[in-house]
């Protein structure tokens, strides 16, 4: 079975605002990711400008079969 990460986020923009997911859930190669890893994979996947902090909360690492089909322009983790 391949992995996926399932957490909550909450980001915070420069100029104001912030964006928040929660339940999110994204398929990891590997058994573990960092936050820091997966606060980048946010940003960049989602095309995200002027972000500042990014928190990551209640991250756990589930068995799921990976939803993403893998392509040329997928995100390189």
């Amino acid at each position: 079975m391949d992995k996926r990460v399932q957490f909550d986020f909450e980001n915070e923009f420069t100029n104001g605002g912030g964006l928040q997911g929660q339940d999110f859930r994204l398929d990891i190669d590997g058994d573990d990711i960092s936050d820091e890893e997966l606060a980048k994979y946010i940003v960049e996947d989602m095309r995200l400008l002027m972000v500042g902090e990014v928190r990551i909360l209640n991250k756990k690492i589930i068995n799921e079969k990976h939803k993403r089909i893998q392509t040329d322009e997928s995100f390189d983790k």
